[in-house]
């Protein structure tokens, strides 16, 4: 049975053949240890991490690759951003669609340390207003962290407008690109972007392990790891200089050449033309979805724009048992549950029962579309009898 990946959202998969291969090269040519040592293999490695940096600093507009600092995935680099940034007593901004990889940080600093936080609702026509956004800040206000589009029901958020009215208050700004790195236009100082978190395994088609944050120059935090940084090693505290001073230990040296890899295929591809076939598998989805008996889909309608993101479920079936449904019977790849966003099922209205998640790459295809739909309907039918 082919197998009908509807998972992005979660992994981009499969990956682009470029991908294995420079990974491959890695192991095999010169899996030394990048920054540790003035040998051939580990000079290599040393410039296969930079270049990694040089490419993804270069599809995020940032001038200097130095304000790049790479992880094993965008959590980690919002746990750096969150945790390292806010201090005691200060308020935070924030919307209420927010992955848990930014609301428990933030609910955590609520308990130790007294923040404040305020989660910005949609309005009734289930958008997000930078208004909204700007009417929240406050004097006190720290930071503002929002996603750049739900991983629940694919809606974006206006970050650039969000953005402007942080600065214009004197607020941090920290945007969560988890959905939308290489599948969205970001460009960190046209969209008004202090800190922006991404994964290196969705959009931008690298292998999981990989990831990254950056930081506007000028801006400060305090590093949550210490450790070897492979320079001034004969220093007490950790090295003021970027990017040593946020990458204590060795770095995914391997996973980085992957992602090196991933990068190109996307900037080869172009960002827009991923988001256009991305967005035409979306709307297919939706009306076909909304015009089955008994299927109810979450998120704004085909009029306003959003990633590849797809949520739904059938009357009367449990989203699990669907999505299960999906994988043994149909060979649908898919992703039921709250999707670690309680927040935005609340907002969606489906906290109760959670949903069904397709999400489309820019391998899948309109045949892809039509055998969800499919099953889908063959499901919901059997439940009617």
């Amino acid at each position: 049975m082919r197998i009908v990946y509807l998972d992005n959202a979660a992994s981009s998969w499969p990956k682009p053949p470029g991908v294995k291969e420079a990974m491959m090269e890695a192991i095999d040519a010169y899996a030394a240890n990048p920054g540790r040592g003035g040998h051939a293999l580990a000079m290599k490695a040393s410039k296969t991490v930079f270049r990694a940096r040089m490419q993804v600093a270069r599809l995020f507009g940032i001038k200097n690759p130095n304000d790049l600092f790479f992880y094993l995935n965008a959590t980690q680099a919002l746990n750096q951003a969150i945790k390292g940034f806010v201090q005691k007593g200060d308020h935070v901004v924030t919307s209420s669609i927010e992955h848990n990889s930014v609301r428990r940080p933030l609910e955590y600093l609520r308990r130790t340390k007294q923040v404040e936080i305020t989660y910005v609702e949609p309005r009734e026509d289930g958008l997000f207003y930078a208004e909204d956004f700007a009417a929240a800040i406050r004097p006190d206000t720290r930071l503002v962290v929002v996603s750049h589009a739900s991983n629940l029901t694919g809606l974006i958020l206006p970050i650039k407008e969000i953005g402007a009215a942080a600065k214009e208050r004197g607020a941090v700004f920290l945007v969560d690109a988890s959905q939308t790195a290489g599948i969205l236009p970001i460009d960190v100082e046209a969209m008004n972007i202090d800190m922006l978190a991404f994964p290196g395994h969705k959009g931008l088609y690298g292998p999981q392990g990989t990831g990254g944050l950056y930081v506007r120059h000028d801006l400060d935090l305090e590093p949550l790891i210490h450790g070897g940084t492979g320079s001034q090693s004969e220093a007490v505290d950790q090295p003021s200089a970027r990017p040593d001073r946020f990458e204590s230990g060795t770095v995914n040296t391997v996973g980085l050449a992957g992602l090196l890899a991933g990068v190109t295929f996307v900037m080869e591809k172009g960002v827009a033309q991923i988001h256009a076939h991305e967005w035409a598998l979306t709307k297919k989805a939706i009306l076909s979805l909304r015009e089955l008996a008994g299927v109810e889909v979450y998120g704004p309608g085909v009029e306003v724009e959003r990633v590849g993101v797809v949520s739904f479920n059938i009357a009367g079936v449990d989203a699990s048992e669907v999505s299960f449904i999906l994988d043994q019977q149909y060979g649908i790849a898919t992703r039921a549950g709250y999707h670690c966003t309680p927040l935005g099922h609340r907002t969606a209205g489906t906290e109760a029962r959670g949903a069904v998640r397709a999400s489309f790459g820019i391998f899948n295809t309109e045949e892809d579309v039509e055998l969800l739909v499919q099953a889908v309907d063959e499901i919901g039918a059997a439940f009617r009898v």
